[in-house]
């Protein structure tokens, strides 16, 4: 299986990039891009500069790795109880060129934070609009207070979190 995997959010040290590969590792015999958002360079999303320069390459670019993979693992980093806005810059950019932007794809929907939400509130807005915008949503986790739950040579040292989240990757591994 073909996943493509990343943390929606450009920042070097992105602990929702780090999530997302770790739980895509997870998926026996699969085949992982790690897609880094900073490699996407857009201009601010609005109708005059869509209608001026029409739908970027880098959006374009976006949604071709989208359809080249299998299935996604994506997971979300939460800005002030919303999407970071590079994410949601991209995102809106991707759903001006095609309308159901996850493409029908399987889809594991992450999140984490340092704080001990793990960033819910973004987690289920996606949740609920995902699916609106094509993904085949399989399963969903989040990971509240990242820093004493994981170890980047270990994983999620919590053996009931690892429980959840290795169930949530086998729902997606079994699409």
């Amino acid at each position: 299986m073909k996943i493509l995997s990343f943390g929606a959010s450009t920042s070097s040290t992105s602990i929702n990039r780090q999530f997302a590969r770790y739980a895509a590792g997870l998926i026996p015999n699969a085949s992982i891009t790690d897609l880094d958002l900073s490699d996407y360079d857009l201009p601010i999303y609005s109708s005059d500069e869509e209608e001026a320069n029409g739908i970027p390459a880098a959006a374009k670019a976006f949604l071709a790795e989208i359809k080249s993979h299998d299935a996604l693992v994506v997971s979300l980093a939460e800005h002030n109880g919303s999407y970071s806005a590079a994410f949601k810059n991209l995102y809106d950019w991707a759903s001006r060129a095609e309308n159901k932007v996850w493409a029908g794809k399987p889809m594991l929907l992450l999140s984490t934070s340092p704080g001990g939400r793990g960033g819910a509130t973004v987690l289920a807005t996606a949740k609920e609009t995902f699916p609106r915008m094509g993904a085949d949503l399989k399963a969903s986790f989040s990971l509240a207070s990242f820093y004493d739950a994981f170890d980047s040579e270990k994983g999620v040292t919590d053996s009931m979190q690892l429980e959840l989240l290795r169930n949530a990757a086998a729902q997606l591994a079994a699409s």
